[in-house]
């Protein structure tokens, strides 16, 4: 069974930064899985934040971060990362990591992730 497993969040002033990580384990064919980030602020629908993809490692961002994240993978480690610089009070949230094979489309939707890792918390001070 895949499992996923973010890491990195925690407090930060706003204007800081944090990276987050997510490692899959069982995963073979790491390079095969489309992986994005969501996130979840209390009383609000969870949202698309970034995916990549997993043919050729295109990139796709939610308007609301572009120009201050950055999504990444490393196949050789299983892991993808989002780097989030500019914190802003409204990047509070739950962030989660989520994985399909082979997605290649609507990239957003959250109901086409069948994997999900259990989330990090990401406070932003104002």
């Amino acid at each position: 069974q895949v499992q996923l497993v973010e890491s990195g969040g925690g407090l930060v002033q706003a204007g800081g930064s944090l990276r987050l990580s997510c490692a899959a384990s069982l995963l073979s064919s790491f390079y095969m899985y489309t992986v994005a980030w969501f996130r979840q602020a209390p009383g609000k629908e969870r949202e698309f934040v970034a995916a990549v993809r997993w043919s050729g490692g295109s990139t796709n961002y939610a308007d609301s971060v572009k120009g201050r994240f950055i999504i990444s993978r490393d196949n050789a480690k299983n892991t993808v990362y989002l780097q989030m610089d500019s914190l802003k009070s409204e990047d509070t949230a739950v962030y989660y990591c989520a994985a399909d094979r082979f997605l290649s489309s609507n990239y957003e939707r959250a109901r086409g992730y069948n994997y999900w890792g259990q989330g990090t918390q990401v406070t932003v001070s104002s």
